[in-house]
């Protein structure tokens, strides 16, 4: 084995990304979330279930994690609504215990540790709460706002210099891939929203308000580029923009989406999809026994991510948003340069959603 790695809130987004990618570069790995991740890989991993608010079963599970030579860090805790939390102080001290309540027991134990990778993301920039630089760039100072980020990056670098091991931070842009009932995820909206328009004979219309490009970042991407950073030099103490390469727009994206369906595009539709939803959780129950989908209910479908979507959609905005451009020159000059294709992302992960049931077939 290349070593062994563990990936604390596997359940999640990138979490279950990186157990696929360790997994296929040879590593040992260790899952820790609440729920078993789903992944597709043949080869198998460990799997713990941990809660890393519990202080007490993250000091208990640490005993038998010694030989763990890598972290990945992809746990977050959000608040119910998403968007209000990430300018809440509780929130921000919630993030920082859960890395300590991980770290500090782990570092104890794994005296072979030597790599940790954390997660944070554009809104290190501040685009949620000002104007941002455009492009965002790594080198720029730290951002002077209350932000989570910047207590874990603080303790993690404290904690990485006084242990003696490396550590890189990853900031990706609107992360794309397969999983439901999670805080920051748009394939299972987009997919939800399209079954119910078609359930109740009504066009697939764009909800959102003003039109404005964004990036995203393929969750595969993402977790391959946690790999690299794993054993690069070029990565250690470093951080890194992750993006797909590429610009897209809303409104230019949706027919491909509309086809990937089965759906018809039809006008605009000013729609809070955070509302909207909810609250036709009995017309998504009646989709998924007509299609024999897997029991998930529309709270479990949409976990946070329908208020992301409002977001990410500009619902009920009549301005430009806040643009949140950031560069990625500086991971392709360091070695690393996988790109993607941001309407096939979209389109592949919706066709992953029917594979396993989640969504229902085109047809």
């Amino acid at each position: 084995m290349v070593g062994t790695v563990l990936i604390a809130g596997a359940s999640g987004l990138v979490g279950a990304a990186a157990v696929e990618s360790f997994l296929e570069a040879g590593y040992d790995v260790i899952a820790a979330s609440r729920r078993k991740p789903e992944v597709d890989h043949q080869r198998s991993f460990r799997h713990i279930a941990l809660d890393l608010q519990d202080e007490a079963a993250c000091k208990a599970s640490a005993a038998d994690l010694a030989g763990v030579t890598h972290v990945v860090y992809t746990a977050v805790y959000e608040k119910p609504g998403l968007i209000a939390g990430w300018s809440e102080r509780d929130q921000m001290e919630t993030n920082l215990a859960m890395l300590k309540n991980l770290m500090e027991p782990l570092a104890a134990n794994a005296k072979g540790l030597q790599h940790v990778s954390l997660l944070q993301g554009t809104k290190a920039y501040g685009v949620h709460v000002h104007a941002m630089r455009i492009p965002g760039r790594e080198r720029y100072a730290r951002d002077q706002h209350e932000n989570f980020y910047w207590l874990q990056e603080d303790y993690i670098r404290a904690k990485s210099a006084s242990d003696g091991w490396k550590f890189s931070i990853w900031r990706p842009q609107l992360i794309v891939g397969p999983n439901y009932g999670v805080v920051m995820n748009l394939p299972p909206i987009i997919g939800a929203y399209a079954a119910i328009r078609r359930e109740e004979g009504l066009a697939f219309s764009y909800p959102g308000g003003t039109s404005w490009p964004w990036e995203a970042v393929d969750t595969r991407l993402v977790a391959n580029a946690l790999v690299w950073g794993a054993t690069s030099a070029n990565a250690a103490g470093e951080t890194f923009n992750l993006t797909n390469g590429e610009v897209f727009e809303w409104r230019d994206l949706w027919p491909a989406l509309a086809d990937e369906l089965g759906v018809e595009v039809g006008p605009d539709e000013s729609i809070s999809l955070a509302e909207y939803l909810p609250s036709k959780a009995d017309v998504w129950d009646n989709i998924v026994k007509k299609h024999g989908l897997r029991p998930v209910t529309m709270a479990e479908l949409v976990g946070e991510s329908h208020h992301y979507a409002d977001f990410c959609f500009a619902y009920g905005s009549d301005g430009p948003p806040t643009a949140a451009f950031v560069s990625t020159v500086k991971i392709k000059q360091a070695g690393f340069g996988e790109v993607y294709d941001t309407e096939e992302t979209f389109r592949y992960w919706l066709r992953k959603l029917i594979e396993r049931k989640i969504l229902p077939p085109r047809s």
